[in-house]
């Protein structure tokens, strides 16, 4: 018996119907996918086959194949909590990392890094650890994923012929 088959996604933050099928919760690099088997809430296991590659949001949800929708939630996960006196600087300093950040009013979100804690602490950052969702801030143009430079496609930055290194 061959899975049901999800092959699009709803690029809104809410069903079109009132209560979805089932939910498939996910941590943030789980929500980065084409074609994967997930199993929902219910035990049920959907393949994912989606025309490339993508970054699912919490609360979207996807279509399947024959009707009905799959709701997406996003899985409590270990992350670092930052809050400072001054943070915007410290998300620059997080920014100019690429590293995925989700940016509230008082505090920010990112996955755990030991290496990035060690900077945090050193800007003089407060940094605890806690678990939960992971809903970072969708790129620039619209790729939904920050980190590195492995969105799948070509782009040029205008500032040509450099490395993407940040060591100084």
């Amino acid at each position: 018996m061959s899975a049901p088959r999800l092959t699009a996604r709803h690029y809104h933050g809410h069903p079109h119907d009132q209560s979805p099928r089932d939910r498939v919760v996910l941590d943030y690099d789980a929500r980065f996918l084409r074609r994967k088997v997930l199993t929902c809430d219910s035990g049920e296991r959907l393949l994912v086959d989606l025309p490339n590659t993508t970054s699912l949001d919490h609360g979207g949800v996807l279509l399947l194949e024959g009707g009905g929708e799959v709701l997406v939630v996003a899985a409590s996960e270990p992350l670092l909590e930052v809050t400072a006196e001054h943070l915007p600087r410290i998300a620059w300093h997080i920014g100019n990392r690429h590293t995925p950040c989700q940016i509230e009013d008082t505090r920010l979100l990112i996955q755990r890094d030991h290496v990035i804690r060690a900077m945090l602490d050193h800007l003089g950052a407060t940094v605890r650890e806690v678990d939960e969702p992971f809903t970072p801030e969708g790129g620039a143009y619209g790729h939904g994923r920050t980190h590195a430079h492995e969105h799948g496609h070509t782009h040029h930055h205008g500032h040509a012929d450099h490395d993407h290194s940040h060591e100084h």
